[in-house]
């Protein structure tokens, strides 16, 4: 998979010199074996089957595992755009601030190899001639007027698609090497919380406290 790394500098530390006893003590660990890895900018990913982006999604009728993320410069996230793609897929669309382009970001479940990328359209355009070129780990598609980076994943397949004039290929192809899995504080900007439904009826204050509660429609004689 192609993906976009994002790695803070490692402090390089000088081994410690001991002056006290001129040698270390048998059996001390070395230290550089425990280091720890070095963690991503955007904290870690939120796990697929628990917590708050599996509700989220699970309530939206998302599989938790096809909910990603990507980013771009210029593009912010078109909120109403958030939503189920297929039976259990994620689909969310980013806006293009001076120009209105937009940036589709869809995942659903399935594979795309050498023979069955000509047979899948681009951005869902079925009927339409679709090409296509190896990139790394992915494919560069066209079709329909729009253009596609697909990156296959186990068991999906994570596409970012936009209009052929609107976005160039270059744009597109970062946008694509950015998609990820949300951490925590992308969930929360990403899908929409789990609103509780109400413990009692919303009281309407236009409705007449006798009768069967519907609203006065009498009319006098005459109209």
């Amino acid at each position: 998979m192609i993906r976009h790394a994002r790695v803070l500098p490692v402090l390089v530390l000088a081994p410690l010199l001991l002056t006290a006893c001129g040698s270390e003590k048998a059996g001390d660990p070395d230290p550089s074996a425990s280091a720890p890895a070095p963690a991503s900018a955007a904290g870690p990913a939120a796990d697929p089957g628990t917590g708050e982006l599996a509700s989220r999604a699970q309530a939206m009728g998302v599989a938790p595992e096809l909910v990603y993320v990507t980013e771009a410069p210029g593009f912010t996230l078109a909120q109403q755009s958030v939503g189920v793609l297929g039976d259990d897929g994620f689909s969310a669309t980013w806006v293009d601030g001076e120009t209105n382009a937009l940036l589709r970001l869809a995942v659903d479940r399935g594979t795309i190899t050498a023979d069955t990328c000509p047979e899948q359209p681009v951005g869902d355009m079925s009927g339409e001639h679709t090409t296509c070129e190896r990139d790394g780990s992915a494919w560069y598609r066209t079709g329909a007027g729009r253009h596609e980076y697909a990156l296959p994943e186990e068991g999906h397949v994570v596409r970012v698609s936009a209009e052929t004039d609107a976005v160039p290929r270059d744009v597109l192809r970062a946008a694509a090497l950015a998609a990820h899995r949300p951490d925590a504080a992308e969930t929360d900007a990403l899908l929409p919380s789990v609103e509780p439904a109400p413990s009692a009826p919303v009281s309407r204050g236009d409705l007449p406290p006798f009768g069967d509660g519907a609203p006065d429609n009498h009319v006098d004689v005459g109209g």
